[in-house]
């Protein structure tokens, strides 16, 4: 197996859209071969339209976008954009009358971060399709859903530290497999064992330990102000239902980079996709396990890309709700 950039990934097109200021944005894949999914949600408190479409029991259509975005259930409205400009290009599902786009998506909550009356809208998921359509990059750090992503919350954002959106792809033979991770999570971030990102301590000279206040504060109602959202993206040519295995084999990753995870204070949530219009025969055991592993590394970038100024981080969280 070898890394290779997620740009390498075929059937898969990036676009983003982000307010700078308000520190929230959005995220756009595109297929221009229509793609079969699954999805697991593991989290407690899920922002995410259209997700029932994926269920293998139901009348699976593939997916022509995969929205992730900020401004939690607020920022759903930036679908709409999507499908706006798809529509008006001829893309999705014919009904007889039009063509309806096959969308999903699922958000993050950054309403804390930056200004919280400013969400991901239909302006805004409309310039992300278009940025996707036009060749857009698959960027990590603080971009698209990733602008207003943090990480180890227990004791509010005071004491937590910036992240973003990440990337990670590696290719075996003829498979590949690429990851997406927009990681704004409740508990730390580990990498290799090692503790990268995270709760910090009350003088931000170090790290504490989410995990040890979690257990704590035994709070019987979390606030769900977090979640961190995955999309595996491969060339094997599964179903549904090996996707849904997929999916489900890929959240080990966030077990092993996120801790703790899948609270109910988060949205935690996986996609599996099969892109691309040279599909190829896999083993559903292989594509998870690397899916897996790659759902580390993505995490990893995404942190690792996203790191700002201390003084920058707290400007933001003390003053960015006036932007």
């Amino acid at each position: 197996m070898k890394t290779i950039p997620f740009s390498d990934i075929e059937g898969v097109r990036v676009g983003n859209a982000q307010d700078s200021a308000a520190m929230t944005g959005v995220t756009v894949f595109l297929f221009p071969e229509p793609a079969p999914a699954a999805v697991t949600v593991l989290g407690g408190g899920p922002a995410s339209r259209e997700t029932a479409l994926l269920d293998p029991e139901r009348n699976v259509q593939p997916l022509d976008a995969l929205v992730l975005a900020g401004g939690s259930t607020f920022g759903l409205e930036a679908s709409h954009g999507v499908l706006d400009c798809l529509e008006r290009r001829g893309i999705g599902f014919y009904t007889g009358d039009t063509h309806v786009p096959i969308v999903c998506q699922s958000d993050i909550y950054d309403l804390s971060y930056g200004a919280c009356d400013v969400r991901p809208d239909k302006a805004m998921g409309f310039a992300a399709c278009e940025d996707a359509l036009a060749g857009g990059k698959a960027e990590s750090g603080n971009v698209g859903a990733g602008t207003g992503a943090t990480v180890g919350k227990p004791k509010g954002l005071p004491q937590a530290q910036k992240s973003g959106i990440g990337y990670a792809a590696a290719q075996l033979g003829a498979l590949q497999v690429g990851v997406a991770a927009v990681v704004n999570a409740y508990g730390d971030i580990f990498h290799e064992g090692m503790k990268v990102a995270g709760m910090m301590t009350v003088d931000r000279g170090g790290f504490a330990d989410s995990t040890e206040v979690l257990l704590e504060m035994q709070p019987s109602n979390l606030f769900t102000g977090n979640t961190t959202l995955v999309a595996v993206f491969t060339n094997a040519k599964l179903t549904p239902s090996a996707l849904k295995k997929v999916s489900g084999m890929a959240s080990a990753g966030m077990a092993r980079a996120i801790r703790p995870v899948f609270t109910m204070a988060d949205g935690d949530t996986v996609y599996a996709l099969s892109v691309g219009s040279e599909k190829v025969d896999a083993d559903v055991n292989v594509v998870g396990t690397m899916a897996a592993g790659l759902v580390e590394e993505a995490i990893f970038d995404a942190v690792e890309s996203s790191r700002i100024p201390e003084e920058e981080y707290l400007d933001t969280i003390q003053h960015g709700k006036q932007a």
